[in-house]
């Protein structure tokens, strides 16, 4: 998802829209790890970048998303933009190594 979300609307309080922004970001993520995963990974992960607009965002963590959008409102930025990709994450080589030896 790549994304231009207003934070300042006519005829709608800041918080309020803030918090509609939080509620579609939660939905897309819900969604998103719903989907079936392959057969060699654990979970989605999320790759996330949050800027005022496309060539200031800068990759922050999926958790700490919501606190940028604050900040961003406490900030008064007429809107901002975000991007969220979603990423199967595998076991790695080690992981698999240390199994085969418990069960030895």
């Amino acid at each position: 998802m790549k994304k231009i979300f207003n934070l300042q609307v006519e005829n709608k309080a800041p918080q309020r829209q803030l918090e509609s922004v939080k509620n579609e970001i939660r939905k897309y993520m819900k969604r998103e790890r719903k989907k079936k995963l392959p057969e060699d990974a654990i979970y989605w992960d999320f790759t996330c970048r949050f800027g005022q607009d496309e060539t200031s965002a800068k990759e922050v963590n999926a958790s700490e998303l919501t606190k940028m959008l604050d900040a961003a409102v406490e900030d008064a930025w007429a809107s901002c933009y975000i991007e969220i990709f979603s990423k199967a994450v595998t076991k790695a080589a080690k992981e698999v190594a240390t199994e085969e030896e418990i069960s030895e």
